[in-house]
């Protein structure tokens, strides 16, 4: 089986780089594991294969980063995300700022761009203030709310799978989720290398999706990235 999926031809009003997610209503983002990370605790950027349901590569992601912003900051530490087709060719760039983060102040919100290509921003990802459970909404480019993403109490489940659901803005349909996918007792208890799926509607505007992508890694570095 071919393990790279084909990029699709353009197609009318889609960001270039993108038209393989007009084809897709589920993918899976596989952390790769650093084995000096894994094996000496050094925090390295963060590398990801993004592969459709048959488990083809569609796009790899690569963390662009500092060694003094890895170690000091850790997963709080701002980063910007490369995302590249099976070709090398960047498609989305994911930006994240420096914030701090605590359940407890308003004033502390992560946030995200999400370019694709880079310099054409598609969409941003707001995190809202709750004390107890994740909550963030999706924007469109003209930072108009599209839809809601909402987590388990703290980021945290008692389940092997922790769900993060896609909600429309009244909160009445679920229309997709992002789902942190349990790895195995060593690799969860060694390394911060995770697996996650993405699932949306296969009509999902494709700016849209690749807001999802950005919201995957956010979601990563907020309640799974730890120094274990």
């Amino acid at each position: 089986m071919n393990m790279y999926a084909v990029p699709s031809p353009g197609i009318p009003g889609c960001p270039p780089g993108l038209e393989y997610l007009t084809q897709v209503d589920q993918l899976l983002i596989k952390q790769k594991v650093e084995l000096v990370e894994a094996l000496v605790g050094f925090e390295s950027n963060n590398k990801y294969e993004v592969r459709n349901s048959v488990g083809q590569n569609v796009f790899y992601a690569v963390e662009e980063n500092d060694c003094l912003s890895r170690q000091c900051c850790g997963p709080l530490r701002p980063f910007t995300i490369h995302v590249l087709d099976n070709f090398g060719q960047e498609v989305i760039t994911v930006t994240r700022p420096l914030k701090c983060m605590s359940c407890f102040f308003p004033c502390c919100l992560q946030e995200l761009e999400v370019q694709a290509p880079p310099g054409n921003t598609v969409g941003y990802l707001m995190q809202q203030w709750h004390p107890f459970s994740p909550k963030f909404i999706v924007e469109n480019e003209h930072r108009e709310p599209v839809l809601k993403i909402h987590g388990p109490f703290c980021g945290w489940s008692c389940l092997p799978d922790v769900d993060f659901e896609i909600v429309t803005m009244d909160e009445v349909s679920k229309i997709g989720k992002i789902s942190k996918q349990w790895t195995g007792l060593l690799r969860e208890a060694f390394t911060d290398s995770d697996n996650f799926g993405i699932q949306f509607p296969m009509d999902l505007d494709v700016r849209m999706k690749a807001v999802m992508i950005g919201a995957c890694f956010l979601i990563d570095f907020m309640f799974f990235e730890t120094t274990n």
